[in-house]
């Protein structure tokens, strides 16, 4: 039963944090794309028909409305970007799909604390009794170990001709489960991010 409720926050904040939500410190999208792709000929973009699909460790699957909301965002940005969005793949000249992945991981961080000190007289007076202190170990190593989940969002868009990816979009971030209350401006915002160098100049 935990872990069922571990996986479901996850995937919760995959379409809250990870994907078109809003963090304290958003992550950074890594763009790619083919160099020698002419852009400027893309007017009619359409979804692509296998959009949508989720991979990895975690393997429950995102609902209809949740895949709703990310297509509704990434298509109106691309509206705002002067495209055209069409139903008809056939019409299109570019296809968008997006894809996501998990990976567990594990985090393991080092500290230094500092550790308790004794007087130097008496006992201990004759090893350093220029000193009012002993330090035996000054201080103290703490190692901390956390189990995550890395998502990463991934768009690509593919010419219908070539078949193949011309332009790639890549965001990772750490994953946090909490309550999926993802808003409409928070998801758009992050829409734009993730198509902030859609098309390249």
């Amino acid at each position: 039963m935990k872990s069922w409720k571990r996986i479901s926050a996850t995937f919760l904040t995959l379409t809250a944090a990870l994907l078109l939500g809003a963090c304290t410190t958003p992550p950074k999208p890594v763009f790619d794309y083919k160099q020698d792709y002419d852009f400027t000929k893309v007017r009619n973009i359409a979804l692509y028909k296998g959009s949508g699909q989720v991979s990895g460790d975690n393997p429950l699957q995102l609902s209809d409305f949740q895949k709703e909301r990310i297509d509704d965002a990434l298509m109106d940005t691309l509206r705002m970007k002067g495209f055209n969005v069409v139903d008809d793949a056939s019409q299109a000249d570019m296809l968008l799909t997006w894809h996501l992945g998990t990976q567990d991981k594990t985090d393991v961080r080092t500290y230094e604390t500092p550790a308790s000190m004794s007087a130097g007289y008496g006992r201990y007076g004759g090893y350093n009794r220029y000193s009012m202190y002993n330090c035996w170990n000054c201080t103290n190593t703490e190692v901390r170990v956390s189990n995550y989940t890395e998502g990463t969002f991934i768009i690509d868009m593919i010419d219908p001709e070539l078949r193949k990816s011309v332009w790639r979009s890549v965001t990772q971030s750490k994953l946090k489960g909490k309550k999926d209350e993802d808003e409409p401006g928070e998801i758009n915002e992050a829409a734009q991010r993730v198509l902030a160098e859609f098309p390249p100049l």
